[in-house]
């Protein structure tokens, strides 16, 4: 039996991925952005759920302070994200564009706060596909529409996953676009469900066939497939890294831990 926190999962993809791994037998950590989601979670699944709006950043500083009284865990499942509805570009508590700083910079945070568990997976987007990255405007100061503003986030996380796959070579990192699932964040036109939504991630979190303890690679399906060659850059990953570290105040753990 693992231990195993997933991020995001009062609902949609994550209470999915949760659930499943309670099901097997894991002992699971889930998280809520806020204390009634938390209850709810309690009443409805029981066990732990830790709070932590990850679109603060003294918030997601303390979720990952009591992710540390609760821990260690054997996998982290970086699940929660965020999509914009609006023609506005949103900006949170701490002045940063709120869909970066959920999908990308939060995990990057939770990551370098937290002991480094033998596995981490992060759930991405084939969004990335018409995604690019800018470092010099990783925010979308200049133009911003919901729609690149996500794609690039999730494209941002992607290649925080895969630098922190190459700088720690003994934990199991991977990324993985779940597929387009019915959620509140996706509508109903999704053609998948969260069960089908949920499946290659919690594969990743446990299983121990050959194809899923590999590490820096990008999963759809249970197979191996590339989506944006800007993933793969490693100058454009160290640079990402040190930006969020920067912005964030929290630098990864030294190389090879």
């Amino acid at each position: 039996m693992s231990a195993v926190l997933v991020t995001g999962s009062t609902a949609g993809i994550g209470a999915e991925i949760a659930a499943e791994l309670a099901r097997q037998g894991h002992h699971v950590v889930r998280h809520a952005r806020e204390e009634s989601r938390a209850t709810q979670a309690r009443d409805a699944y029981g066990g732990a759920v830790v709070t932590g709006d990850l679109a603060s950043l003294n918030s997601t500083r303390r979720m990952a302070a009591a992710l540390r009284d609760l821990g260690p865990f054997d996998v982290v499942v970086h699940n929660a994200g965020w999509a914009s509805r609006g023609s506005t570009r949103p900006v949170t508590v701490d002045g940063l564009e709120r869909t970066f700083q959920v999908n990308a910079l939060a995990p990057y945070l939770l990551t370098a706060l937290m002991p480094l568990p033998p596995r981490l997976v992060y759930v991405s987007s084939d969004s990335i596909t018409r995604a690019t990255l800018h470092l010099d405007d990783l925010q979308h100061e200049t133009a911003w529409t919901a729609d690149a503003a996500y794609a690039d986030s999730k494209l941002a996380l992607t290649a925080i996953a895969f630098a922190i796959a190459r700088r720690f070579p003994k934990v199991i990192c991977n990324a993985v676009h779940p597929g387009w699932v019915r959620t509140n964040m996706s509508g109903n036109e999704a053609p998948l469900d969260v069960a089908e939504g949920a499946a290659t991630p919690v594969w990743l979190a446990t299983s121990t066939d050959p194809e899923a303890t590999v590490t820096g690679a990008f999963f759809h399906n249970r197979r191996q497939v590339r989506l944006n060659p800007q993933a793969y850059d490693h100058q454009l990953q160290d640079a990402l890294v040190e930006h969020c570290a920067a912005l964030c105040g929290a630098p990864l753990p030294p190389a090879g831990c």
